[in-house]
Protein backbone atom coordinates (compact mmCIF):
# COMPACT_ATOMS: atom_id res chain seq x y z
CA UNK A 1 0.00 0.00 0.00
CA UNK A 2 1.06 3.60 -0.49
CA UNK A 3 0.12 6.55 1.70
CA UNK A 4 -1.55 9.55 0.08
CA UNK A 5 -2.43 13.06 1.29
CA UNK A 6 -4.71 13.17 4.34
CA UNK A 7 -3.40 9.90 5.77
CA UNK A 8 -5.54 7.77 3.46
CA UNK A 9 -4.15 4.54 2.04
CA UNK A 10 -4.74 2.97 -1.34
CA UNK A 11 -3.41 -0.15 -3.04
CA UNK A 12 -0.56 0.56 -5.44
CA UNK A 13 -0.92 -1.03 -8.89
CA UNK A 14 0.81 -4.42 -9.11
CA UNK A 15 3.11 -4.51 -12.16
CA UNK A 16 2.69 -7.31 -14.70
CA UNK A 17 5.01 -8.47 -17.50
CA UNK A 18 5.40 -11.48 -19.80
CA UNK A 19 8.38 -12.98 -21.64
CA UNK A 20 7.95 -10.61 -24.60
CA UNK A 21 8.43 -7.55 -22.40
CA UNK A 22 4.77 -6.49 -22.60
CA UNK A 23 3.79 -4.68 -19.39
CA UNK A 24 0.64 -3.88 -17.49
CA UNK A 25 -0.73 -3.75 -13.96
CA UNK A 26 -3.38 -5.26 -11.71
CA UNK A 27 -5.29 -3.87 -8.76
CA UNK A 28 -5.34 -7.24 -6.99
CA UNK A 29 -3.82 -10.67 -7.59
CA UNK A 30 -5.58 -13.83 -6.41
CA UNK A 31 -4.04 -17.31 -6.29
CA UNK A 32 -6.83 -19.82 -5.62
CA UNK A 33 -5.88 -23.23 -4.27
CA UNK A 34 -8.82 -25.04 -5.90
CA UNK A 35 -11.25 -24.80 -8.77
CA UNK A 36 -14.02 -23.90 -6.33
CA UNK A 37 -12.00 -20.95 -5.04
CA UNK A 38 -11.35 -19.80 -8.60
CA UNK A 39 -15.08 -19.93 -9.38
CA UNK A 40 -15.88 -17.90 -6.24
CA UNK A 41 -13.37 -15.22 -7.29
CA UNK A 42 -15.01 -14.98 -10.71
CA UNK A 43 -18.46 -14.68 -9.13
CA UNK A 44 -17.24 -11.82 -6.93
CA UNK A 45 -15.66 -10.09 -9.92
CA UNK A 46 -18.87 -10.44 -11.91
CA UNK A 47 -20.96 -8.91 -9.14
CA UNK A 48 -18.63 -5.90 -9.10
CA UNK A 49 -18.13 -5.78 -12.89
CA UNK A 50 -14.36 -6.13 -12.37
CA UNK A 51 -12.21 -7.38 -15.29
CA UNK A 52 -10.22 -10.57 -14.62
CA UNK A 53 -7.06 -11.69 -16.40
CA UNK A 54 -5.83 -15.28 -16.07
CA UNK A 55 -2.07 -15.64 -15.50
CA UNK A 56 0.09 -18.74 -15.50
CA UNK A 57 3.88 -19.00 -15.65
CA UNK A 58 4.40 -15.72 -17.53
CA UNK A 59 6.18 -17.36 -20.46
CA UNK A 60 3.74 -16.02 -23.07
CA UNK A 61 4.82 -13.76 -25.92
CA UNK A 62 1.62 -11.85 -26.69
CA UNK A 63 0.57 -10.10 -23.47
CA UNK A 64 -2.40 -12.40 -22.98
CA UNK A 65 -1.66 -12.95 -19.28
CA UNK A 66 -0.77 -9.30 -18.61
CA UNK A 67 -3.60 -7.30 -17.04
CA UNK A 68 -4.45 -3.74 -17.99
CA UNK A 69 -6.17 -3.08 -14.67
CA UNK A 70 -8.71 -5.12 -12.73
CA UNK A 71 -7.84 -8.41 -11.07
CA UNK A 72 -5.39 -11.17 -11.95
CA UNK A 73 -6.30 -14.77 -11.21
CA UNK A 74 -3.03 -16.66 -10.95
CA UNK A 75 -3.02 -20.43 -11.38
CA UNK A 76 0.29 -20.84 -9.53
CA UNK A 77 -1.21 -22.91 -6.69
CA UNK A 78 -3.19 -25.23 -8.96
CA UNK A 79 -0.46 -27.86 -9.28
CA UNK A 80 -2.26 -31.17 -8.85
CA UNK A 81 -0.53 -34.07 -10.57
CA UNK A 82 -1.71 -37.63 -10.87
CA UNK A 83 -0.30 -40.17 -13.32
CA UNK A 84 -2.48 -43.03 -14.49
CA UNK A 85 -2.09 -45.62 -17.21
CA UNK A 86 -2.86 -43.66 -20.38
CA UNK A 87 -3.74 -40.34 -18.77
CA UNK A 88 -2.71 -37.69 -16.27
CA UNK A 89 -4.59 -35.28 -14.04
CA UNK A 90 -2.79 -31.92 -14.10
CA UNK A 91 -3.57 -28.63 -12.41
CA UNK A 92 -3.55 -25.54 -14.59
CA UNK A 93 -0.49 -24.13 -12.83
CA UNK A 94 1.63 -27.27 -13.16
CA UNK A 95 4.79 -26.65 -15.20
CA UNK A 96 4.94 -28.78 -18.33
CA UNK A 97 8.40 -29.96 -17.30
CA UNK A 98 6.94 -31.57 -14.17
CA UNK A 99 4.29 -33.32 -16.25
CA UNK A 100 6.85 -34.57 -18.78
CA UNK A 101 9.18 -35.83 -16.03
CA UNK A 102 6.41 -37.64 -14.14
CA UNK A 103 5.11 -39.28 -17.31
CA UNK A 104 8.64 -40.38 -18.25
CA UNK A 105 9.19 -41.98 -14.84
CA UNK A 106 5.98 -43.96 -15.38
CA UNK A 107 7.15 -45.17 -18.79
CA UNK A 108 4.77 -42.84 -20.63
CA UNK A 109 4.88 -39.73 -22.81
CA UNK A 110 2.95 -36.47 -22.82
CA UNK A 111 3.51 -35.58 -26.46
CA UNK A 112 3.06 -31.77 -26.70
CA UNK A 113 6.43 -30.14 -26.03
CA UNK A 114 6.49 -26.34 -26.34
CA UNK A 115 10.04 -24.97 -26.42
CA UNK A 116 9.52 -23.28 -23.05
CA UNK A 117 8.95 -26.27 -20.79
CA UNK A 118 8.47 -24.06 -17.71
CA UNK A 119 5.14 -22.95 -19.24
CA UNK A 120 2.07 -23.98 -17.26
CA UNK A 121 -0.45 -26.59 -18.38
CA UNK A 122 -3.27 -24.03 -18.34
CA UNK A 123 -1.37 -21.65 -20.58
CA UNK A 124 -0.60 -24.43 -23.04
CA UNK A 125 -4.31 -25.29 -23.20
CA UNK A 126 -5.30 -21.63 -23.53
CA UNK A 127 -3.10 -21.24 -26.63
CA UNK A 128 -3.36 -24.78 -28.02
CA UNK A 129 0.44 -24.90 -27.72
CA UNK A 130 2.41 -27.47 -29.65
CA UNK A 131 6.19 -27.52 -30.09
CA UNK A 132 8.62 -29.66 -32.04
CA UNK A 133 6.90 -33.04 -31.59
CA UNK A 134 3.70 -31.68 -33.14
CA UNK A 135 5.18 -32.83 -36.46
CA UNK A 136 4.06 -36.33 -35.46
CA UNK A 137 1.63 -35.86 -32.60
CA UNK A 138 -0.18 -32.60 -33.29
CA UNK A 139 -0.96 -29.75 -30.90
CA UNK A 140 -2.40 -29.77 -27.37
CA UNK A 141 -5.97 -30.10 -28.66
CA UNK A 142 -5.40 -33.74 -29.65
CA UNK A 143 -4.27 -34.67 -26.13
CA UNK A 144 -7.02 -33.24 -23.90
CA UNK A 145 -9.54 -35.72 -22.52
CA UNK A 146 -11.42 -33.48 -20.07
CA UNK A 147 -11.31 -30.01 -18.55
CA UNK A 148 -12.42 -28.50 -15.25
CA UNK A 149 -13.41 -24.89 -15.96
CA UNK A 150 -14.47 -22.01 -13.71
CA UNK A 151 -16.99 -19.74 -15.45
CA UNK A 152 -17.90 -16.10 -14.94
CA UNK A 153 -21.30 -17.04 -13.48
CA UNK A 154 -19.46 -18.57 -10.53
CA UNK A 155 -20.01 -22.19 -11.57
CA UNK A 156 -17.33 -24.86 -11.76
CA UNK A 157 -17.97 -27.39 -14.48
CA UNK A 158 -16.24 -30.45 -15.85
CA UNK A 159 -16.41 -31.16 -19.57
CA UNK A 160 -15.37 -34.43 -21.19
CA UNK A 161 -14.30 -34.94 -24.78
CA UNK A 162 -17.38 -35.52 -26.93
CA UNK A 163 -19.77 -33.49 -24.74
CA UNK A 164 -21.45 -31.26 -27.31
CA UNK A 165 -22.09 -27.54 -26.83
CA UNK A 166 -25.78 -26.91 -26.07
CA UNK A 167 -26.20 -23.97 -28.44
CA UNK A 168 -25.77 -23.45 -32.17
CA UNK A 169 -22.22 -22.68 -33.22
CA UNK A 170 -21.52 -21.14 -36.62
CA UNK A 171 -18.69 -22.36 -38.85
CA UNK A 172 -15.49 -20.31 -39.00
CA UNK A 173 -13.19 -21.05 -41.96
CA UNK A 174 -10.04 -22.70 -40.68
CA UNK A 175 -6.68 -22.42 -42.45
CA UNK A 176 -5.26 -25.38 -44.37
CA UNK A 177 -2.38 -25.73 -41.90
CA UNK A 178 -1.37 -28.47 -39.49
CA UNK A 179 -1.49 -25.99 -36.57
CA UNK A 180 -3.72 -23.02 -35.77
CA UNK A 181 -4.63 -20.99 -32.70
CA UNK A 182 -6.00 -17.75 -34.16
CA UNK A 183 -9.39 -16.99 -32.60
CA UNK A 184 -12.07 -19.50 -31.70
CA UNK A 185 -11.98 -22.67 -33.81
CA UNK A 186 -15.76 -22.74 -34.26
CA UNK A 187 -17.42 -25.66 -36.07
CA UNK A 188 -21.07 -26.80 -35.90
CA UNK A 189 -21.52 -29.68 -33.48
CA UNK A 190 -18.21 -29.07 -31.70
CA UNK A 191 -17.68 -30.09 -28.09
CA UNK A 192 -17.04 -27.93 -25.03
CA UNK A 193 -13.46 -29.12 -24.64
CA UNK A 194 -12.52 -27.85 -28.09
CA UNK A 195 -14.22 -24.52 -27.43
CA UNK A 196 -12.04 -23.72 -24.41
CA UNK A 197 -8.78 -24.93 -25.98
CA UNK A 198 -7.13 -22.00 -27.73
CA UNK A 199 -9.59 -19.42 -26.38
CA UNK A 200 -6.78 -17.57 -24.54
CA UNK A 201 -8.53 -17.19 -21.20
CA UNK A 202 -11.52 -15.31 -22.62
CA UNK A 203 -14.32 -17.88 -22.12
CA UNK A 204 -13.47 -19.56 -18.83
CA UNK A 205 -10.60 -20.38 -16.49
CA UNK A 206 -9.21 -23.88 -16.94
CA UNK A 207 -8.32 -25.09 -13.43
CA UNK A 208 -7.51 -28.74 -14.11
CA UNK A 209 -7.18 -31.07 -17.09
CA UNK A 210 -7.18 -34.76 -17.84
CA UNK A 211 -4.54 -35.32 -20.51
CA UNK A 212 -3.70 -38.21 -22.79
CA UNK A 213 -0.46 -40.10 -22.11
CA UNK A 214 1.11 -42.40 -24.69
CA UNK A 215 3.47 -45.33 -24.16
CA UNK A 216 7.05 -44.07 -24.00
CA UNK A 217 9.21 -44.75 -27.02
CA UNK A 218 12.13 -47.01 -26.18
CA UNK A 219 14.57 -46.14 -28.94
CA UNK A 220 15.14 -42.69 -30.44
CA UNK A 221 17.68 -41.26 -32.85
CA UNK A 222 18.27 -37.52 -32.68
CA UNK A 223 20.51 -35.49 -34.93
CA UNK A 224 21.56 -31.94 -35.76
CA UNK A 225 22.51 -31.94 -39.44
CA UNK A 226 24.44 -29.01 -40.91
CA UNK A 227 24.09 -27.78 -44.49
CA UNK A 228 26.07 -25.26 -46.55
CA UNK A 229 22.95 -23.15 -47.27
CA UNK A 230 19.16 -22.86 -47.08
CA UNK A 231 18.58 -24.56 -50.42
CA UNK A 232 20.01 -27.87 -49.26
CA UNK A 233 18.19 -27.74 -45.91
CA UNK A 234 14.84 -26.94 -47.57
CA UNK A 235 15.39 -29.79 -50.01
CA UNK A 236 16.07 -32.14 -47.12
CA UNK A 237 12.74 -31.23 -45.48
CA UNK A 238 10.85 -32.33 -48.56
CA UNK A 239 12.85 -35.58 -48.75
CA UNK A 240 12.74 -36.47 -45.06
CA UNK A 241 9.18 -35.58 -44.06
CA UNK A 242 7.78 -39.02 -45.06
CA UNK A 243 10.44 -40.95 -43.07
CA UNK A 244 8.60 -43.48 -40.82
CA UNK A 245 8.68 -42.59 -37.14
CA UNK A 246 9.98 -39.05 -37.67
CA UNK A 247 8.53 -36.90 -34.89
CA UNK A 248 10.58 -33.71 -35.07
CA UNK A 249 12.00 -31.57 -37.88
CA UNK A 250 13.33 -28.17 -36.76
CA UNK A 251 15.18 -25.50 -38.76
CA UNK A 252 17.95 -22.97 -38.02
CA UNK A 253 19.01 -20.38 -40.61
CA UNK A 254 22.52 -18.98 -40.98
CA UNK A 255 21.84 -16.01 -38.68
CA UNK A 256 20.47 -18.36 -36.01
CA UNK A 257 23.68 -20.40 -36.09
CA UNK A 258 25.74 -17.20 -35.86
CA UNK A 259 23.80 -16.18 -32.76
CA UNK A 260 24.44 -19.57 -31.17
CA UNK A 261 28.16 -19.85 -31.96
CA UNK A 262 29.32 -17.99 -28.85
CA UNK A 263 27.72 -20.70 -26.69
CA UNK A 264 28.35 -23.55 -29.15
CA UNK A 265 31.72 -22.97 -30.83
CA UNK A 266 31.62 -26.50 -32.22
CA UNK A 267 29.07 -25.39 -34.85
CA UNK A 268 30.97 -25.77 -38.15
CA UNK A 269 32.14 -22.48 -39.66
CA UNK A 270 30.94 -23.67 -43.05
CA UNK A 271 27.36 -24.26 -41.86
CA UNK A 272 24.75 -21.98 -43.43
CA UNK A 273 21.68 -23.83 -42.10
CA UNK A 274 20.79 -26.77 -39.88
CA UNK A 275 17.97 -29.24 -39.24
CA UNK A 276 17.27 -30.93 -35.93
CA UNK A 277 15.46 -34.25 -36.41
CA UNK A 278 14.23 -36.97 -34.08
CA UNK A 279 13.03 -40.40 -35.13
CA UNK A 280 11.32 -43.14 -33.17
CA UNK A 281 13.12 -46.38 -34.02
CA UNK A 282 11.25 -49.64 -34.39
CA UNK A 283 14.52 -51.51 -34.90
CA UNK A 284 18.23 -50.74 -35.09
CA UNK A 285 18.00 -50.97 -38.88
CA UNK A 286 15.89 -47.76 -38.95
CA UNK A 287 19.01 -45.74 -38.10
CA UNK A 288 21.12 -47.14 -40.95
CA UNK A 289 19.71 -45.09 -43.87
CA UNK A 290 20.57 -41.71 -42.32
CA UNK A 291 24.09 -41.59 -43.73
CA UNK A 292 22.81 -41.98 -47.27
CA UNK A 293 19.85 -39.64 -46.60
CA UNK A 294 22.13 -36.86 -45.40
CA UNK A 295 24.67 -37.26 -48.17
CA UNK A 296 21.92 -37.38 -50.83
CA UNK A 297 20.69 -33.87 -49.92
CA UNK A 298 24.11 -32.24 -49.51
CA UNK A 299 24.33 -32.35 -45.71
CA UNK A 300 27.65 -32.42 -43.88
CA UNK A 301 27.65 -35.94 -42.43
CA UNK A 302 31.07 -35.62 -40.79
CA UNK A 303 30.36 -32.36 -38.95
CA UNK A 304 26.80 -33.21 -37.89
CA UNK A 305 25.85 -34.29 -34.36
CA UNK A 306 23.94 -37.42 -33.36
CA UNK A 307 22.52 -38.66 -30.07
CA UNK A 308 21.00 -41.87 -28.84
CA UNK A 309 21.17 -41.26 -25.06
CA UNK A 310 18.83 -39.15 -22.91
CA UNK A 311 21.76 -36.95 -21.86
CA UNK A 312 22.70 -36.14 -25.44
CA UNK A 313 19.08 -35.49 -26.36
CA UNK A 314 18.80 -33.08 -23.45
CA UNK A 315 21.89 -31.28 -24.79
CA UNK A 316 20.16 -30.90 -28.15
CA UNK A 317 17.01 -29.63 -26.44
CA UNK A 318 19.10 -26.96 -24.68
CA UNK A 319 20.70 -26.10 -28.03
CA UNK A 320 17.23 -25.55 -29.55
CA UNK A 321 16.03 -23.61 -26.50
CA UNK A 322 19.14 -21.42 -26.36
CA UNK A 323 18.15 -19.66 -29.58
CA UNK A 324 14.91 -17.96 -28.44
CA UNK A 325 16.64 -17.13 -25.15
CA UNK A 326 19.44 -15.35 -27.04
CA UNK A 327 16.89 -13.56 -29.22
CA UNK A 328 15.00 -12.34 -26.15
CA UNK A 329 18.21 -11.21 -24.46
CA UNK A 330 19.38 -9.34 -27.56
CA UNK A 331 16.07 -7.53 -28.03
CA UNK A 332 15.85 -6.54 -24.37
CA UNK A 333 19.43 -5.29 -24.30
CA UNK A 334 18.53 -3.13 -27.28
CA UNK A 335 15.59 -1.75 -25.28
CA UNK A 336 12.64 -3.12 -27.28
CA UNK A 337 9.81 -5.60 -26.99
CA UNK A 338 10.13 -8.81 -28.95
CA UNK A 339 9.16 -8.63 -32.63
CA UNK A 340 8.42 -12.15 -33.84
CA UNK A 341 6.05 -14.16 -35.99
CA UNK A 342 3.99 -17.26 -35.32
CA UNK A 343 2.66 -17.71 -38.86
CA UNK A 344 2.16 -21.07 -40.55
CA UNK A 345 1.23 -21.97 -44.12
CA UNK A 346 -0.02 -25.14 -45.82
CA UNK A 347 2.72 -27.73 -46.22
CA UNK A 348 2.97 -27.36 -50.04
CA UNK A 349 3.81 -23.65 -49.55
CA UNK A 350 6.61 -24.33 -47.05
CA UNK A 351 9.65 -23.52 -49.20
CA UNK A 352 7.81 -20.65 -50.89
CA UNK A 353 7.13 -18.96 -47.54
CA UNK A 354 10.74 -19.38 -46.40
CA UNK A 355 11.91 -17.74 -49.61
CA UNK A 356 9.40 -14.91 -49.17
CA UNK A 357 10.63 -14.27 -45.62
CA UNK A 358 14.18 -13.78 -46.86
CA UNK A 359 13.25 -11.72 -49.92
CA UNK A 360 11.13 -9.34 -47.82
CA UNK A 361 13.57 -8.95 -44.92
CA UNK A 362 17.08 -9.27 -46.34
CA UNK A 363 17.18 -5.94 -48.26
CA UNK A 364 16.04 -3.94 -45.24
CA UNK A 365 17.09 -5.95 -42.17
CA UNK A 366 20.23 -7.85 -43.15
CA UNK A 367 21.94 -9.03 -39.98
CA UNK A 368 18.92 -8.00 -37.91
CA UNK A 369 16.70 -11.08 -38.12
CA UNK A 370 16.74 -14.83 -37.54
CA UNK A 371 14.44 -17.58 -38.84
CA UNK A 372 14.03 -20.86 -37.01
CA UNK A 373 11.47 -23.36 -35.82
CA UNK A 374 9.00 -26.01 -36.88
CA UNK A 375 9.75 -26.33 -40.57
CA UNK A 376 8.21 -29.81 -40.68
CA UNK A 377 4.83 -28.13 -40.03
CA UNK A 378 5.56 -25.17 -42.36
CA UNK A 379 5.61 -23.11 -39.19
CA UNK A 380 8.74 -20.98 -38.93
CA UNK A 381 9.39 -18.20 -36.43
CA UNK A 382 10.90 -14.95 -37.71
CA UNK A 383 12.43 -12.76 -35.01
CA UNK A 384 13.70 -9.24 -35.70
CA UNK A 385 16.52 -7.73 -33.65
CA UNK A 386 15.95 -3.95 -33.94
CA UNK A 387 18.67 -1.62 -32.68
CA UNK A 388 16.70 1.64 -33.11
CA UNK A 389 13.13 2.88 -32.90
CA UNK A 390 13.12 3.33 -36.67
CA UNK A 391 14.11 -0.31 -37.17
CA UNK A 392 11.45 -1.40 -34.68
CA UNK A 393 8.72 0.56 -36.47
CA UNK A 394 9.77 -0.63 -39.93
CA UNK A 395 10.08 -4.16 -38.63
CA UNK A 396 6.55 -4.14 -37.26
CA UNK A 397 5.24 -3.09 -40.67
CA UNK A 398 7.32 -5.77 -42.40
CA UNK A 399 5.85 -8.47 -40.16
CA UNK A 400 2.35 -7.20 -40.90
CA UNK A 401 3.11 -7.52 -44.62
CA UNK A 402 4.28 -11.08 -44.04
CA UNK A 403 1.12 -11.90 -42.07
CA UNK A 404 -0.92 -10.89 -45.12
CA UNK A 405 1.34 -13.06 -47.25
CA UNK A 406 0.85 -16.09 -44.99
CA UNK A 407 -2.94 -15.72 -45.05
CA UNK A 408 -2.92 -15.24 -48.84
CA UNK A 409 -1.13 -18.59 -49.10
CA UNK A 410 -3.89 -20.25 -47.06
CA UNK A 411 -2.10 -19.92 -43.72
CA UNK A 412 -2.67 -18.62 -40.22
CA UNK A 413 -1.38 -15.59 -38.30
CA UNK A 414 -0.93 -17.70 -35.15
CA UNK A 415 -0.02 -21.36 -35.05
CA UNK A 416 0.84 -21.89 -31.37
CA UNK A 417 1.45 -18.69 -29.36
CA UNK A 418 -2.00 -17.12 -29.55
CA UNK A 419 -2.59 -13.43 -30.20
CA UNK A 420 -3.24 -11.97 -26.76
CA UNK A 421 -3.20 -8.18 -26.63
CA UNK A 422 -0.04 -7.46 -28.57
CA UNK A 423 -1.06 -9.26 -31.75
CA UNK A 424 -4.85 -9.17 -31.72
CA UNK A 425 -4.90 -6.85 -34.78
CA UNK A 426 -3.61 -9.79 -36.83
CA UNK A 427 -6.96 -11.53 -36.44
CA UNK A 428 -8.47 -8.90 -38.75
CA UNK A 429 -6.12 -10.11 -41.49
CA UNK A 430 -7.38 -13.66 -41.21
CA UNK A 431 -11.09 -13.16 -40.55
CA UNK A 432 -13.96 -10.99 -41.79
CA UNK A 433 -16.40 -8.90 -39.77
CA UNK A 434 -18.94 -11.71 -40.08
CA UNK A 435 -16.51 -14.14 -38.43
CA UNK A 436 -15.69 -11.64 -35.68
CA UNK A 437 -19.40 -11.26 -34.93
CA UNK A 438 -19.75 -15.05 -34.66
CA UNK A 439 -16.88 -15.23 -32.16
CA UNK A 440 -18.28 -12.32 -30.13
CA UNK A 441 -21.66 -14.04 -29.93
CA UNK A 442 -20.04 -17.09 -28.35
CA UNK A 443 -18.02 -14.88 -26.00
CA UNK A 444 -21.14 -13.06 -24.79
CA UNK A 445 -22.93 -16.33 -24.01
CA UNK A 446 -20.25 -17.26 -21.46
CA UNK A 447 -19.13 -13.79 -20.37
CA UNK A 448 -22.03 -11.37 -20.96
CA UNK A 449 -20.26 -8.48 -19.19
CA UNK A 450 -17.08 -9.02 -21.22
CA UNK A 451 -14.90 -9.19 -18.09
CA UNK A 452 -12.68 -12.23 -18.68
CA UNK A 453 -9.42 -11.72 -20.56
CA UNK A 454 -10.32 -8.17 -21.59
CA UNK A 455 -8.20 -7.04 -24.52
CA UNK A 456 -7.26 -10.54 -25.65
CA UNK A 457 -8.10 -11.56 -29.23
CA UNK A 458 -10.59 -8.79 -29.99
CA UNK A 459 -12.32 -5.77 -28.51
CA UNK A 460 -15.90 -5.57 -27.25
CA UNK A 461 -17.10 -3.78 -30.41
Amino acid sequence: MTQVRGGQFRFAPIPQEDASGFRGYAEKVFAPASGAEAAAILAEAASGRIPVTVAGAGTGLTGGSVAQGGWVLSTEKLRALGIRSGSAIAGAGLPLKDLHDAARRAGQLYAPDPTENTAAVGGAIATNASGARSFRYGATRRHVIALEVALMDGSLRRFRRGEKIDFDVPAIPLPATTKNTAGYALTPGMDWVDLFIGSEGTLGVVTEAELLLLPAVRELLTGVVFFPADAEAAGAVAQWSPVPGLRMLEYFDSASLDLLRSAYPEIPESAGAALLFEQELQSEDDADPWTSRIEAVGGDMEASWFASSDADRERFRRFRHALPEKVNDTVRRNGFMKLGTDYAVPLPRNQEMLSLYHSRLQPEFAGRYVIFGHIGDAHLHVNLLPASQDEFDRGREALLDLARTAVALGGTVSAEHGLGKRKRALLEIQYSREHFDAMREVKLRLDPQWLLGQGNLFSMK
